[in-house]
């Protein structure tokens, strides 16, 4: 081991980790000056524009593994593990430092129980690549290619369509005016050039994990799903939290749950579509789809329960990732050998 070498990623993956959130943060800016030039109602903004805004690294980060370094289960790992850290740090980070994290019903029955189906329809991708694509001589792996991956991609289409329908429905109803003090032309541009910012610096994350792999012999797939999809997440994480400190919980609770959809449909089956084809390890994909979610199961529960997430739930919440951590790192000393 090069301990030179090894100091040089890690602070490549630290800049490159602070690039992320500042252009995630004009990124954020511009999305939501962009959903009230065009009335968006607070749940389709947190769901999907500020959520597809947010998630734009963990996207970047499946297309420059997958497109430059060739290492899709890398790309895979890296959003898969942002998942699970939104669904369990977000929300328990957000409910700890900011006012009472409330839901409604509407985010329980439908966004949960959509994001439940984006979780089944994702496996159940995987599982065609292996059944109907399987790698020669190799148990358990299978190439997933575009026709696959237009599974997922249908399903997000679905799920704009639906929020599309509550935007005309909430407009009808309300009737809101399009503000006139904003600069439609200044906000896209600054759209346009923080996703460009973040391009740049997850590229700069992955050459990090990559590099720390390569120096301590562990495998790619175990730094992707920790510090790749921390170091994505980020951007989901301040946007929930900020809204938690307001006091609206239903976004910071639907730009989680928004997030993950566009994670898990959009950006593994983009990735596919760049490619062509990729290998599957469903050996690999399986556990973790497990933790996700087992995950998803417990904070649904507690959001039921009052629809709201109390401080212990919070506590509980990050304990589990503190868990799963754990658990990774015994993976990548070969103390375990589940994955």
């Amino acid at each position: 081991m090069n301990p030179l070498q090894l100091i040089l990623y890690i602070f490549l993956i630290v800049i490159s980790t602070a690039v992320v959130w500042k252009g995630s943060f004009m990124l954020e800016t511009a999305a939501e000056k962009l959903s009230e030039y065009y009335r968006l109602p607070p749940v389709v903004q947190g769901s999907v524009v500020v959520a597809v805004g947010s998630s734009f690294p963990e996207l970047s980060s499946a297309v420059l593994a997958t497109l430059v370094h060739k290492q899709f289960d890398l790309g895979v790992a890296a959003i898969v593990g942002s998942a699970i850290f939104n669904i369990l740090v977000i929300p328990g980070i957000s409910g700890l430092v900011g006012q009472r994290l409330s839901a409604d019903r509407l985010l329980v029955y439908k966004d949960a129980q959509f994001y439940i189906t984006s979780i089944t329809v994702l496996l159940l991708a995987f599982t065609f690549a292996v059944i109907y694509n399987p790698v020669p001589g190799v148990m358990l792996q299978g190439k997933m290619n575009r026709l696959i991956a237009l599974m997922p991609l249908s399903l997000y289409g679905l799920y704009l369509f639906l929020q599309q329908q509550d935007t005309m429905e909430d407009n009808q109803t309300n009737n809101r005016q399009r503000p006139s003090n904003i600069r439609i032309g200044k906000e896209w541009l600054r759209l346009l050039f923080s996703l460009v910012l973040i391009v740049v610096s997850v590229e700069g994350l992955v050459s990090g994990a990559i590099g720390l792999g390569k120096v301590l012999s562990t495998p790619t797939f175990l730094w992707g799903i920790t510090v790749i999809a921390a170091g994505t997440s980020l951007p989901d994480a301040f946007v929930s939290i900020r809204a938690a400190k307001r006091g609206d919980g239903i976004i910071s609770l639907a730009n989680v749950l928004g997030s993950n959809i566009f994670d898990l449909l959009v950006a593994i089956p983009v990735g596919v579509m760049i490619a062509g084809a990729s290998i599957i390890d469903f050996a690999v994909a399986a556990p973790m789809m497990g933790v996700l979610t087992f995950a998803t199961i417990v904070l649904f529960a507690m959001l039921r329960t009052g629809l709201a997430l109390s401080k212990k739930e919070c506590v509980v919440l990050l304990g589990m990732y503190g868990l799963f951590v754990f658990w990774m790192v015994l993976e990548t000393f070969e103390i375990t050998n589940v994955i």
